[in-house]
């Protein structure tokens, strides 16, 4: 009788036990799901996302680094709460594709898709995800089919654009080369922002006193050849867009230009620093801080990419290279390089 008695109470003192496990367990999954105060309520939110840059060059460097600096400033810290993977197509859109659909496949948070062609692939490989992408470094987000006509988001993809002033430049080139008629652009045909770019510029060019001059290329093996003809058709000078393909070529574009005595202008000030004459331009590093603070909010649930338009940044300045100037010869206006943002007394190495 003691025996059973004995067991009877052992039963009920384990039960009470599982009960009072059981309990605790509920408690702590409740605090995961946020809706009980308790010690595991206080842990910081840890992020994973997916950086697809489409080439190697300094604008696209400085929009990556940017991003991370926008979303530091947002308390998303890489190392601390944030964990980045990050690829590089080398131009070649296979590869894009490739990179984003492995993002895909690793369930990242977000995906930063940097430059036209890996923003249109990032946007492909998460149509059928929750995985928000955003952009940065896109000059025509409603011609590469990312945003309507209106600024809206298509779909689960918003971002910033780094649309080219096309008149201030055109306004520069007159203003430094006053006797100049002709202007040449080589691109590349299979990237939007540059086909829609030079549209923009054969609408303009006229006003300006120009004739424009262009050559397309589908990859990086036709530049030297490029070059070659646009020199041959008499052009004054070489005016670059943020053409990914011609960008990380700019060392062979510059070295033919200089033989010819031609100045290149550029379009941003990393190709300034680097060997072109002068560019009225937006800062890359600005644009990818203002990108990450964009995926920030995404990140943390205060919108949707889905809810917000693209957004264009509202500043570029005058940037001028005086030691390129002095080996064409030309003598630059100095209450004009006044104006300038910030010149070079050196070229890049």
């Amino acid at each position: 009788m003691k025996k059973r008695m004995l067991a009877t109470v052992l039963a009920l003192v384990m039960t009470m036990a599982m009960m009072t496990g059981c309990g605790g367990s509920k408690e702590t999954s409740n605090a995961s799901a946020g809706t009980t105060e308790t010690a595991e309520n206080t842990e910081e939110a840890q992020y994973t996302i997916g950086i697809s840059q489409f080439a190697e060059h300094g604008s696209l460097d400085n929009c990556r680094e940017g991003f991370l600096a926008g979303l530091a400033e947002e308390g998303i810290v890489e190392g601390e709460n944030l964990t980045v993977y990050f690829e590089n197509a080398q131009t070649d859109t296979g590869i894009a594709g490739q990179i984003s659909d492995n993002f895909v496949s690793k369930n990242v948070d977000l995906i930063c898709a940097i430059a036209t062609p890996s923003a249109c692939s990032a946007y492909a490989s998460c149509m059928n995800t929750e995985i928000p992408v955003v952009y940065t470094a896109v000059s025509d987000p409603v011609g590469a089919e990312l945003a309507n006509e209106d600024g809206s988001s298509v779909g689960n993809v918003t971002g910033t654009s780094d649309k080219l002033p096309v008149e201030q430049q055109l306004e520069m080139i007159r203003t430094i080369l006053p006797e100049s008629k002709s202007i040449g652009i080589i691109y590349t045909t299979s990237e939007a922002n540059s086909v829609s770019t030079i549209a923009e510029y054969e609408a303009a060019v006229a006003e300006y006193g120009f004739t424009l001059e262009t050559v397309g290329i589908t990859d990086s093996s036709e530049l030297p050849t490029a070059v070659d003809s646009i020199i041959a058709k008499g052009v004054d000078c070489i005016n670059n867009l943020t053409d990914n393909t011609v960008v990380q070529g700019l060392a062979t574009v510059l070295a033919k230009a200089e033989d010819a005595n031609i100045p290149v202008f550029g379009s941003e000030v990393e190709q300034v620093a680097n060997g072109c004459l002068a560019s009225v331009g937006i800062e890359y590093t600005d644009l990818g801080i203002q990108t990450g603070k964009m995926a920030a909010k995404i990140l943390k649930g205060e919108a949707t990419a889905e809810e917000m338009q693209f957004e264009l940044i509202s500043e570029c300045g005058l940037y001028v290279n005086n030691a390129v100037a002095a080996n064409l010869g030309i003598t630059l206006d100095e209450a004009y390089l006044e104006t300038a943002v910030e010149t070079f007394d050196s070229i890049a190495e």
